[in-house]
């Protein structure tokens, strides 16, 4: 993992994006190259459009989802972001190169030339992702503990990332009630450092239900990260690998000594500046769809085009978020706030359509410039929630401490959440970004969103 601004990025997916980045440079100016004269004259009068294509084709990609693990996706998931891709990236190909220079050779060939290479890099990108994720080797994993601290780790660390590869459970000094199957416990009889050795161990992650005097080899574990084996405790494991921040593993010292949890003057200032101006954008280009989705909304039901509801944001103040009203105007007629569930039979035949493509939550970048929201942060819940999670989840306080968002870590990285459970495992995410936000992160989501609007997953 290679931590950029905060947040942990594969390797592999950073060795992709400089690699396509490269290629699709080398690409494009061998296109321009060859009806140059040469390059010296080429790169003065075409050298921005290389570069701003291949830079639009990063985004693109990203957007897209086209550097997420490719397994993952449904034959339609798959389609749709590349049908996406294709469509910005051949639309963005044509424009740029219709304002190079009038004389600077066959600006059709150019263009078809340019288009055919751009659609051509896409589909090698898929094709490798597809083949990458198939190919690349797990890290060999050995997990500390067999208790059921250890056995929710390799559940968790299978379902998170299939091609990770536990070689087994090693038994903690003081673990008296193994949850892990016997067949896949390791023997204790030989040390800590021999096992991991003789397995070829890449990471141990320390998983013990037990951590009394005793119980944990600080001397094997050493000699093991000497040795160059990666050792994790749970926390910082789930962190790096899966972004998320574990509330059942997690104590207050960790958070307190940690790194992390910047809410400094000039990160605020930034962020601030950063959501002015993407509300505006976003109110200029989203206008028509907005306008059409209240048309919409008016003519199949009555009542209002907009939903107000109170909503707990910054340091716990109440504000009125906006969004496109979805359900019918008798949806909790009886005065009990509830989530809503799939198929919910009070969304409206509009409000299916407009929840599907996340367009009932645009008017929320009228919250976002008025200061009440971010663009990205934690989701807002109503009172009532927040008193229901908050005396029921260790640290959903902690969620409070900067602007709710449109989108955010917890909304790219897991399901409509409709149920406590649900919500412990959206504010591990949370957490995670509470911890390392930043306009990096900030970007990393955005892209990401687009993708989930693309997909329609998690909508209800």
């Amino acid at each position: 993992m290679i931590r950029l601004f905060n947040h942990y990025l594969h390797a592999w997916t950073v060795r992709r994006i400089f690699f396509d980045f490269v290629l699709s440079l080398l690409a494009l100016a061998g296109v321009v190259l060859a009806q140059a004269e040469s390059l010296k004259s080429a790169m003065p009068m075409a050298g921005a459009q290389v570069f701003s294509l291949a830079a639009g084709l990063f985004v693109i990609n990203s957007a897209s989802g086209l550097y997420q693990r490719a397994q993952d996706w449904s034959m339609v998931e798959s389609f749709s972001r590349v049908a996406f891709a294709l469509a910005l990236a051949l639309a963005l190909t044509y424009q740029i190169f219709s304002v190079l220079p009038v004389g600077f050779g066959n600006l059709e060939a150019i263009r078809a030339s340019a288009m055919l290479v751009i659609a051509a890099l896409i589909l090698r990108r898929v094709v490798m992702g597809y083949w990458a994720t198939k190919a690349r080797a797990g890290a060999r994993v050995l997990i500390f503990g067999s208790g059921a601290a250890a056995q929710m780790v390799g559940n968790t660390l299978r379902a998170a990332d299939p091609l990770a590869n536990i070689v087994g459970y090693y038994p903690g000094p003081n673990e008296t009630q193994p949850s892990v199957p016997e067949g896949q416990r390791l023997s204790a009889d030989q040390p800590l450092t021999q096992t991991a050795r003789s397995l070829n161990v890449d990471e141990i992650i320390v998983a013990l239900s037990e951590r009394r005097s005793g119980s944990m080899p600080l001397r094997e574990l050493l000699d093991c990260k000497l040795a160059g084996v990666r050792v994790y405790d749970v926390t910082t494991y789930f962190e790096r690998m899966l972004g998320q921040i574990r509330v059942d593993f997690v104590n207050a010292g960790w958070l307190v000594f940690g790194d992390g949890f910047n809410q400094g003057f000039y990160r605020t200032a930034i962020k601030r500046v950063f959501d002015i101006l993407c509300s505006l954008l976003l109110i200029l280009v989203a206008s028509p769809f907005m306008l059409l989705a209240a048309i919409a909304i008016k003519l199949e039901s009555p009542g209002p085009i907009f939903y107000r509801q109170e909503r707990v944001g910054f340091n716990g103040k109440l504000f009125q978020v906006i969004k496109f009203r979805s359900m019918r105007t008798d949806a909790e007629k009886d005065g009990q706030p509830r989530w809503a569930t799939a198929n919910d039979s009070r969304v409206t035949r509009v409000g299916n359509i407009i929840r599907l493509l996340r367009i009932d939550e645009l008017p929320q970048v009228f919250n976002v410039f008025s200061g009440d929201m971010s663009l990205v942060g934690p989701r807002p819940e109503r009172q009532f929630f927040v008193d229901q999670l908050t005396a029921e989840i260790p640290y959903y306080a902690v969620r409070h401490s900067i602007k709710p968002g449109v989108t955010g870590w917890a909304q790219v990285r897991y399901k409509y959440g409709a149920t406590i459970e649900d919500s412990q495992e959206k504010l591990q995410y949370d957490l995670y970004y509470v911890k390392n936000h930043s306009l990096f992160l900030d970007f990393v989501i955005l892209f990401e969103t687009v993708g989930v609007v693309l997909t329609g997953k998690g909508a209800r």
